[in-house]
């Protein structure tokens, strides 16, 4: 019986605690890594059920306790909210027969189940301020609603995730083995890494020397991973997968990846990539304005940088990815995650282009946001 069956994915279903009868299976074409499937059922309820990808996290079921641990908290924080519109609010797990928060099938794959968020909508692309706005809002809420919440709790799922210098090693060991002709292919990336790498290790130096604290954050917020209700006003964080202890400047900065990008991450006309310095600046004022106080004025300095240093992680680990023979992220072409690392080094070098104007206006929202 194959894995993606309906059969199995009907037994997974029903080995959680729902008390539903299964009518509809649908799989999820979006994400990277694993493989979701929305579940519609007799009794009206539909939920979410995610295949975890043990391929690529190693501890998926401290995994699903981070999850569960940052959800309970945010929920905490909305007492007044009754308990459907809490199950649109926030990413609500349901527990296994088990009394675990996640399921392990029969060949040893793990599951976990989720309400899903009617009447809502997500994006891949950002057409207009508002939306960006709102999901700086969006986002900053999660890290101020998490703000009192011990980072320490928290399993690091993926060890240095956004560490610069652990990524370039990975970068390097891969350039190292990988074919003539895909470092051929990717000349032009590579010298760019290259170029780029001194500026961007310098988050990672301020975080180790204590000069920029660690919070708890998500740690992929692109766009898509917002959802938002039909008058476009945000809703939901989803995808907490990554969630673990980090510094605001990933969160921020991955946001602004997706969110001020013209064009989707693998667009191959590189004439449609560029930095949209609008959004960006209607991202930072939502982004503040649930924060307000909460960052310190380094924090609230290095924003800018966290939004480039998060662009060159992303094409950095496209361009790894890529040089190893696409072995993490999933591709639908020999040259998807060239592609994809082209498109973030063209939108860093708009980003550079524009670069005296980010910092102008980031200057000027702070300041509004302190008087």
């Amino acid at each position: 019986m194959g894995l993606n069956t309906n059969e199995l994915i009907a037994s997974v279903f029903n080995a959680f605690n729902h008390n539903c009868t299964i009518t509809d299976i649908e799989e999820f074409s979006s994400g990277h890594i694993n493989d979701t499937y929305f579940i519609s059922t007799a009794e009206g309820q539909q939920f979410v059920l995610q295949r975890i990808n043990d391929e690529v996290f190693n501890n998926v079921e401290e995994l699903v306790n981070n999850k569960v641990k940052v959800s309970k908290h945010l929920a905490a924080k909305i007492p007044e909210l009754d308990t459907e519109e809490k199950y649109r609010r926030v990413l609500t797990f349901l527990p296994a027969k088990t009394g675990a928060y996640y399921y392990q099938d029969a060949f040893n794959k793990y599951w976990n189940l989720t309400y899903y968020i009617a009447k809502s909508v997500s994006f891949d692309t950002v057409t207009n301020k508002e939306i960006a706005y709102e999901g700086g809002k969006l986002f900053g809420k999660f890290i101020s609603q998490t703000s009192d919440f011990d980072a320490c709790q928290l399993v690091e799922i993926i060890p240095g995730f956004h560490d610069v210098p652990r990524r370039l090693l990975q970068f390097e060991q891969a350039k190292k083995n990988a074919s003539a002709m895909r470092l051929e292919c990717a000349a032009y990336q590579i010298e760019k890494v290259a170029a780029l790498q001194e500026e961007m290790v310098l988050l990672q130096q301020l975080k180790d020397e204590g000069k920029i604290p660690t919070r708890v954050t998500h740690n992929d917020t692109k766009i898509s991973n917002a959802l938002f209700d039909a008058n476009n006003k945000g809703l939901c964080v989803i995808d907490t997968d990554t969630v673990m202890p980090g510094i605001v400047h990933n969160d921020f900065g991955d946001a602004i990846r997706t969110i001020c990008n013209t064009a989707e991450e693998d667009q191959k006309d590189l004439s449609l990539v560029s930095f949209n310095v609008d959004y960006y600046e209607a991202y930072l004022k939502g982004f503040l304005e649930e924060l307000r106080d909460s960052l310190s004025e380094v924090e609230i300095q290095f924003l800018p940088l966290g939004a480039k240093t998060i662009i060159f992680i992303m094409g950095l680990r496209f361009l790894t990815d890529y040089l190893a023979g696409d072995v993490y992220y999933k591709t639908s072409y020999d040259e998807h995650n060239l592609d994809r690392a082209k498109n973030q080094f063209k939108l860093i070098e708009s980003f550079e282009d524009q670069y005296n104007e980010i910092l102008k206006l980031s200057k000027s929202i702070v300041k509004v946001k302190q008087l």
